[in-house]
């Protein structure tokens, strides 16, 4: 098992970097389109309409398989003997950030919800601040896994 966890490695963290990539585009993405579904919408009609479907197909078809596989592969490398030291700071605030993220995009998910029923309370405003939250955690991240502290 050792020998094809080693064999799939970089085909895995290919794999892996892509998924996060679409990840991250749109945990970036939705919380824009809440700030002009709550700013725009109601000026144009049908617009709803239009942003409910935009949202929903971006956490359906694109966020949520690419968050699965940035899990899995992610979950395959660590896996991976000789690749974590669980022994250093690293491994644990990348988990924490990545625990996190996937905190913020079902977050995003219950907020679409909200907008579907009625019940959106958050202002455009609050939206473009929630949209620093991937940004932020994404430096954790990329930090952890490349400098490794």
């Amino acid at each position: 098992m050792t020998d094809l966890l080693f064999t799939l490695y970089p085909w895995v963290k290919s794999l892996h970097i892509m998924a996060v990539i679409s990840w991250m585009a749109g945990l970036f993405y939705l919380p824009r389109l809440f700030v002009y579904h709550v700013e725009k919408a109601e000026k144009v009609q049908n617009a709803p309409a239009i942003f409910h479907e935009m949202e929903e197909k971006l956490i359906r078809v694109i966020m949520r398989p690419a968050m699965i596989v940035s899990w899995v592969c992610g979950l395959i490398m660590v896996l991976t003997p000789g690749i974590v030291d669980w022994g250093e700071v690293w491994p644990w605030t990348k988990g924490v950030s990545v625990i996190a993220m996937t905190w913020f995009h079902e977050w995003l998910n219950a907020r679409r919800r909200g907008f579907l029923s009625g019940q959106n309370r958050l202002t455009g405003r609050q939206y473009r601040m929630m949209n620093e939250v991937p940004t932020l955690l994404m430096v954790v991240i990329v930090l952890s896994v490349i400098v490794k502290f």
